[in-house]
């Protein structure tokens, strides 16, 4: 399993792509910048099988558009965040405008906890809190988690915009504490970390 994450964007959001053959990899959250995230794909000479949205931020979301244009493949989010995650109201201006709608077929993350591409297999974790439809993304045979803005090294996701809720927030990473310690967490923003790590020292973690 390769993982390289491309830092994007005004908030300097991860974008993870994943791949175990070049025919077939998963990109996650292209928030911005898309000639950086094609610049890897080229690099590496991937195929996108799929585009995953942990959320529906405008940071997450914004480079899907143009990505999806040049590499047509299916965008797969959870159907509570699509319903405004292309709507103006997710405009963050002056560093983001609305993001544009892509031309895509979706699929919705809400409706299995087993989501596949090709040979890449996730079990969803419906992590709301941060967005009503946030979500983590964990291939247990690689022992690798995908947090959004869920889980960050030492923090975790805001509550204050439209839609966040702290206590469900709780909830759902009490959800994520329960992994083994020794998963590699991959966050939205920031370095990656593990859930021991955290469970030792991250505040949210230790108050569960």
């Amino acid at each position: 399993m390769q993982v390289e994450t491309v830092v994007v964007g005004a908030y300097q959001t991860n974008c993870c792509i994943v791949w175990e053959n070049p025919d077939n990899c998963v990109v996650i959250d292209p928030g911005s910048d898309p000639e950086a995230i094609v610049e890897v794909l080229r690099k590496h000479r991937l195929t996108p099988g799929a585009y995953v949205l942990t959320h529906g931020h405008v940071d997450h979301v914004s480079a899907v558009a143009d990505l999806s244009d040049t590499y047509p493949a299916p965008v797969a989010i959870h159907a509570d965040d699509l319903q405004w995650a292309f709507e103006e109201m997710n405009a963050m201006r002056p560093f983001y405008s609305t993001p544009r709608r892509p031309n895509a077929e979706f699929q919705n993350l809400g409706e299995s906890p087993e989501w596949t591409c090709g040979t890449l297999c996730f079990t969803v974790i419906s992590t709301p809190g941060h967005t009503p439809g946030g979500i983590c993304l964990y291939m247990p045979a690689a022992e690798i988690l995908f947090s959004g803005d869920t889980l960050f090294a030492g923090s975790a996701g805001r509550t204050d915009l439209a839609g966040g809720n702290s206590r469900t927030l709780m909830l759902s990473l009490k959800r994520v504490a329960a992994l083994p310690d020794n998963v590699t967490v991959y966050p939205g923003h920031g370095p990656s970390t593990t859930i021991g790590h955290e469970k030792a020292t991250n505040f949210f973690l230790k108050s569960i």
